[in-house]
């Protein structure tokens, strides 16, 4: 059956769910537009690695030189390349595209894999009182050996900290019709310690590189605009009780909201990379001045350095400049058949099971924003950038500042059908353990437990549909 003669079908059979919800019929003004004007036109394994549509061919190249440094690998100190060295003495990677491939997300390892690569490892301990100035700073208190994250790699002459392997334990979840769905939870198991036994009661938190596409225009929404979302009391009664993260800024010295990271635990895209060329690939700068070892880690905190003569740090205050540009200027991909019938019949699926109440479709830009063709811009992430508790099936059991182990930050849904094109992979969640974007759906579970309901009296044309919707995303 085609799918025009099936679109009858498949549009009546989203009245079947919630009466209050709107009903989609055709696509809005500029809906394919998901970026506004710096919306580009692409939907190939390059997709998600352009500059924002609207950028002059004079900032374009500066977009180009960040880009380099985010690709071009860096090399271990002294060396003759001296923009570029530094690397370690402990890291996970030692590029920022091998974790973000074309830009992408990660996945989780496989059983072969030597390096996790672009999946990493959170690691804490619970919350010590007399530690609360360094929680205020951190989020966390940091395990004492190995610090608040596990680098699988390092220089020659230190020891990586450990190698991290993933198995899987399944269950299977059934539709209201039968259909059943398979879901893997993932269980980790950290090998080959490099410095003895952890602290027995860390917690691990396993996180995959998130795509880059649309960061400044994230960050460029207006602080008034999410807060105007937060519910933590849940005084509408929908069972939606988001909330912002506060985080430290380091700049500012104080804190402020979070809106990146898995649990929005950085407050805006320049810190988000000063930690991530720490955490990631053991790279100073003026933010992160110091090299990522605990006092335990003795060849670590021993090795040579690629600071300057002067004092520059080994990522240098231009350096960070410019890969900050690139970072926030990755534009978001234009929408497919948004006024194909399916995708309608799926739209108004989505919204009849409530998902949009934590995937806020749309929000305007600051006039102020940090890039000026970033600014009054319509976009539509889905997303409210906000705190939401997932329930027990996805929880980490790690705080983060103001989240706790159930608590995830709503991930922006654009750009989302392209993922396995643009990634090679369809894996999905904070730990890559959904291999398709039914079963993200399916591990909804806390505040999102009843449009998880929901979704499992579809049958499968509305299925179909519901998926329509989101690979036009």
């Amino acid at each position: 059956m085609s799918l025009l003669r099936l679109s009858p079908l498949l549009l009546a059979l989203t009245l079947t769910a919630c009466d209050d919800a709107p009903r989609f019929t055709q696509a809005e003004p500029g809906e394919a537009l998901s970026g506004g004007n710096t919306t580009v036109q692409r939907n190939d394994r390059g997709a998600y690695s352009l500059p924002s549509a609207n950028l002059s061919p004079e900032r374009r190249l500066d977009f180009s030189v960040g880009n380099s440094f985010f690709r071009s690998p860096w090399v271990i100190a002294p060396s003759t390349t001296t923009a570029r060295d530094g690397l370690g003495p402990l890291f996970n990677t030692n590029a920022c595209q091998n974790c973000h491939v074309r830009d992408g997300r990660g996945h989780p390892p496989a059983p072969d894999d030597s390096n996790a690569v672009s999946m990493l490892v959170r690691l804490s301990i619970p919350d010590q009182p007399y530690l609360a100035g360094e929680i205020e700073r951190l989020g966390v208190v940091p395990e004492p050996t190995y610090g608040t994250q596990l680098q699988d790699m390092a220089i020659p002459g230190v020891a990586p900290e450990g190698k991290v392997r993933v198995r899987y334990d399944s269950h299977t979840v059934t539709f209201k019709d039968g259909h059943q769905v398979e879901l893997q939870r993932p269980t980790l198991h950290i090998t080959q310690l490099g410095y003895g036994p952890m602290h027995p009661d860390t917690r691990f938190s396993a996180r995959v590189a998130p795509p880059m596409i649309g960061l400044g225009l994230l960050e460029a929404i207006p602080e008034a605009d999410l807060l105007a979302h937060e519910d933590p009391d849940d005084r509408n009664r929908d069972g939606i009780r988001g909330r912002a993260n506060r985080v430290w800024d380091d700049a500012q010295g104080k804190t402020v909201i979070g809106r990146f990271g898995w649990k929005a635990g950085q407050p805006n895209v320049n810190q988000q990379n000063v930690h991530a060329f720490a955490g990631d690939m053991g790279l100073t700068s003026t933010l992160q001045p110091k090299d990522d070892c605990t006092p335990a880690q003795v060849d670590c905190l021993a090795a040579p350095n690629g600071d300057g003569v002067d004092g520059e740090k080994e990522v240098s205050d231009n350096i960070l400049r410019l890969v900050t540009f690139y970072t926030r200027n990755l534009a978001v991909p234009a929408r497919r058949d948004v006024d194909a019938p399916q995708v309608l019949a799926g739209k108004n699926l989505f919204f009849q099971a409530g998902c949009q109440a934590c995937h806020t479709p749309q929000f305007t830009t600051a006039k102020d924003a940090a890039e000026p063709e970033l600014a009054g811009q319509v976009i539509r992430p889905y997303s409210d950038l906000l705190l939401h508790d997932m329930g027990p099936g996805l929880s980490d059991e790690r705080t983060e500042f103001a989240a706790n182990g159930q608590d995830w930050r709503t991930p922006p849904l654009w750009g989302i059908g392209l993922s396995e094109t643009v990634s090679g992979h369809s894996r999905f969640l904070h730990d890559g353990r959904a291999r398709n974007l039914l079963e993200a759906v399916l591990w909804h579970g806390g505040e999102a437990q009843a449009a998880r309901d929901q979704v499992l009296t579809f049958n499968a044309e509305q299925r179909d549909a519901l998926l329509a919707f989101l690979n036009s995303l």
